[in-house]
């Protein structure tokens, strides 16, 4: 394992006083450690709000220096914003230690309040990750690929503008699924199995399961219910030609229009995937039980 002399630290948005005591100390700590310290430069205000009168000596870098230069990456925030993180091209091979300063936190593996002797173990090179797979969204006019964008979470297509019931197709590279009339799709991962898709009534996907999960949203036909297919399997997602324009979500962080005509390729990535750091004390049906309350009477 690389050794770790650079870290980039990402920061919750908008957040300055749940981050006045978090940041220092955490700074304070790898600098006795002797571990050089990076943030985004659209920082440097918040920073300097949260230091006050000291003036640490921290680096600060462009959004793609940092993923691309930092041996490791922290987060502090919640799931969001570990995902805006490994949304970004240039963080698909850096280990991310996912503090969670939110409410849920389901992959933000770490507690804020007992996560330095983890991170300790992390830095002297022992520890584990879960590789998570990068889902892909490309964008067809016809046999054109216009667009193509990435998710981790889940893909949500719905009305663009006032809500109303629409209709698209689903189908596979060899057949038709159904055709699908009501508020919306949800096409998840099996991490985004415990986010906006299960809330729609979709399945709890263990993530070693290969697969991906439709969720419609209302739909229309009682008998459109939730399906898992195969992650080798690419699902397309068409809008007839008397269809107004649709939305495209990305991991609630993306949004793009799709037109009438135009069709959605959903397909597992075959190259990229995440590297998220284990909490060692932390298990899959323990988080779904203190998360969720699963399994109580």
């Amino acid at each position: 394992m690389t050794q770790i002399k650079k870290i980039g630290i990402v920061l919750k948005p908008r957040v300055v006083h749940d981050l006045m005591t978090m940041l220092p100390n955490l700074y304070e700590w790898l600098k006795r450690r002797k571990v050089e310290v990076c943030l985004y430069d659209s920082e440097a205000e918040r920073v300097s709000k949260i230091f006050k009168s000291n003036k640490p000596k921290i680096h600060f870098l462009s959004k793609a220096e940092l993923l691309k230069e930092s041996d490791l990456i922290i987060t502090l925030g919640g799931d969001g914003t570990l995902i805006g993180v490994c949304r970004h091209k240039s963080s698909k091979s850096t280990p991310i230690f996912g503090i969670n300063m939110g409410n849920l936190g389901f992959i933000t593996e770490f507690s804020r309040q007992d996560f330095y002797d983890d991170l300790e173990l992390v830095l002297k090179g022992k520890y584990h990750l879960n590789k998570v797979p990068l889902f892909k969204a490309e964008i067809f006019e016809g046999n054109k690929k216009i667009k193509e964008a990435i998710f981790i979470n889940d893909a949500v297509v719905s009305k663009n503008g006032i809500s109303r019931m629409f209709s698209i197709t689903l189908e596979t590279d060899s057949e038709t699924i159904y055709n699908l009339a009501g508020d919306g799709l949800i096409v998840s991962s099996p991490i985004g199995s415990t986010a906006y898709s299960l809330a729609a009534g979709g399945p709890i996907v263990h993530p070693q399961v290969r697969a991906i999960t439709l969720t419609p949203i209302c739909p229309h036909a009682l008998t459109h219910r939730p399906l898992l297919l195969p992650d080798n399997q690419a699902i397309w997602i068409k809008v007839p030609k008397d269809e107004s324009e649709l939305s495209l979500t990305l991991d609630g962080q993306e949004n793009i229009t799709i037109s009438k005509n135009q069709k959605v390729k959903i397909i597992k990535s075959s190259k990229s995937q995440i590297s998220l750091i284990t909490n060692p004390n932390r298990e899959y049906f323990g988080t779904l039980k203190e998360k969720f309350k699963h399994g109580r009477r």
